[in-house]
């Protein structure tokens, strides 16, 4: 079963170019030691929510902008024995990082909805307070085949088995977690900005999307917002000549 550990981070706006920098630095080598695709994007659409939101995940100040990205594995087996690797490799010490370590939150999360193949240069992120599992995966599955529809070219939703509880933030604070309640991190994948937008505007005026009944989850403390990428190894996004080569 696909497997990602998911990443939100605070990042000074200033500091874009070193983000971006810094990213295409560490992919080869957490490439190197098992990750089998990562993905960075910064904010280009997040709205302030009146109980939850992006900022508020990771106490944001004014002048910083969200990073929502993602690790993928072919299953946690595979990411468990990378965080090993990761912990132990000397590489890892050498890496500057220019945001606020302390603020940003992740876990680890199993697929249950992973339909398309990705690729494109915007996504939507998403992250959920679940109540009940198997209704949110039956609805999750349902929505994904209309958001391809619609043109995405991949839809996950990713069930956390491995979210921690930090001492600033985490994924539980984020969502403001009930006792019984599980985290979903998820993404939709789309060509461009445009495509996104042309794809909401007719799933919202469709009277068939409108939600029915209880909802399998809490509407009112899930968050989400739009992204651009600015690093997928999949699609070779990185500039090659932004990376500086890291030695043993």
């Amino acid at each position: 079963m696909t497997y990602f550990e998911g990443f939100i981070v605070p990042v000074p706006e200033a500091n874009k170019d070193a983000y971006q920098h810094h990213a295409a630095t560490f992919a080869p080598l957490v490439q190197d030691l098992g990750v089998r695709r990562m993905v960075e994007t910064w904010e280009s659409s997040i709205e302030d929510g009146k109980v939850t939101d992006f900022r508020k995940a990771v106490a944001a100040k004014p002048d910083e902008r969200i990073v929502f990205s993602w690790f993928e594995y072919p299953d946690r087996a595979t990411r468990d024995a990378t965080n090993e690797k990761m912990m132990s490799d000397e590489r890892m010490g050498s890496i500057d990082m220019p945001f606020d370590g302390k603020r940003m939150i992740m876990g680890g999360f199993e697929a249950i909805v992973d339909e398309g193949s990705g690729g494109g240069s915007y996504a939507d992120g998403f992250v959920v307070p679940v109540t009940k599992r198997d209704e949110y995966q039956q609805m999750a599955a349902k929505m994904a085949k209309v958001f391809q529809q619609h043109g995405a070219t991949r839809v996950v939703e990713a069930y956390g088995d491995d979210v921690s509880h930090g001492e600033v933030t985490d994924f539980y604070r984020a969502v403001k977690a009930e006792d019984g309640e599980g985290i979903v991190f998820s993404f939709i994948e789309w060509p461009d900005k445009q495509a996104r937008d042309d794809a909401w505007a007719k799933i919202m005026a469709d009277e068939s999307m409108k939600p029915e009944g209880e909802m399998p989850f809490n509407m009112q403390r899930m968050f989400w917002g739009g992204f651009e990428k600015i690093l997928d190894t999949s699609s070779q996004q990185a500039n090659p000549q932004a990376a500086t080569p890291i030695s043993a």
